[in-house]
């Protein structure tokens, strides 16, 4: 039976943020991990620059804890305390949302006197404790779709937050596994994700990801970002989702899938180009 697909309705997600429905293309971005106070209020001050002079609704994103990480001497960041502290200071000095991934239930009521969204990480999307007790707070959640999951398998994410009486939901697409340290990103996910009502992220800097590639860390092929991001645009994303960073070579985690943050203006021109003739075919059919 062909699925009935359904213009994702407006959400409200954080302050001059609604996603969905004939709302703007909207941008979550940062560096994958707080590095320090002063490198990621210096990235996240640049990436709203870009943002206010493009008129594009912005959301901040780190995260404090990156308990997935491939090593166990790997850098994580700076734990729950400090990093929501360095958050708080963005989001009130900036005037910015700010977005985080939890990983324990015992994080969630913490995150949330801060954060404006919390973000499920794709390996723990299928975590009922985890899922159940960030919607409980009411707070729009950023559910990303698990690297081993089909995206109608979502559904079922989809309906552990319905149940706590919560619809503020965002779905990020952020590639499948396809073999070994290498991911493929179905642009159908798109359109998917969307028959449910709610709308859809592309995270362009995930799909690149080489998962454990490096042995005893990810690697990633950054110069394919702009082409997902114009990919998934034009298969219908409401969002984008961009790990950015200064210089992705120094970067703590994630540099092989981060853009670097000189080239964010032109990506976001490029995307926005799509997004309006998007809407001029949609209105010329509705004509």
């Amino acid at each position: 039976m062909p699925i009935a697909f359904k213009k994702p309705r407006p959400v409200k997600i954080a302050r001059g943020v609604t996603a969905g429905g004939e709302t703007p293309l909207f941008l979550i971005a940062g560096p994958c991990v707080i590095e320090s106070e002063a490198i990621t209020l210096s990235i996240a001050r640049r990436i709203r620059t870009v943002c206010a002079d493009l008129k594009m609704p912005f959301i901040f994103k780190a995260s404090f804890d990156k308990a997935n990480r491939s090593s166990i001497g790997s850098y994580r960041g700076p734990g729950l305390d400090k990093g929501l502290a360095i958050l708080k200071r963005i989001k009130e000095e900036l005037s910015v949302p700010v977005l985080s991934d939890v990983h324990e239930t015992s994080q969630v009521a913490r995150a949330a006197e801060v954060l404006d969204i919390i973000q499920i990480p794709a390996f723990l999307c299928r975590q009922t404790d985890l899922v159940v007790e960030a919607a409980r707070t009411m707070k729009p959640l950023n559910l990303k779709k698990g690297q081993f999951l089909s995206p109608q398998e979502m559904e079922n994410a989809v309906e552990k937050v319905l149940q706590q009486g919560n619809d503020r939901i965002l779905l990020t697409e952020r590639g499948t596994f396809f073999g070994y340290n290498n991911l493929v990103f179905d642009v159908r996910s798109i359109p998917l994700m969307k028959q449910w009502g709610f709308p859809v992220v592309i995270d362009a800097s995930h799909a690149v990801q080489r998962p454990g590639g490096r042995g005893m860390a990810s690697g990633g092929e950054a110069e394919f970002i702009p082409l997902m991001v114009r990919t998934g645009v034009a298969a219908g994303a409401d969002g984008l989702f961009l790990e950015v960073h200064q210089s992705p070579a120094k970067a703590l985690s994630d540099g092989p899938n981060s853009l670097i943050l000189n080239k964010l203006e032109d990506v976001l021109r490029s995307a926005l180009r799509i997004k309006r003739a998007l809407r001029e075919e949609e209105r010329k059919a509705r004509s």
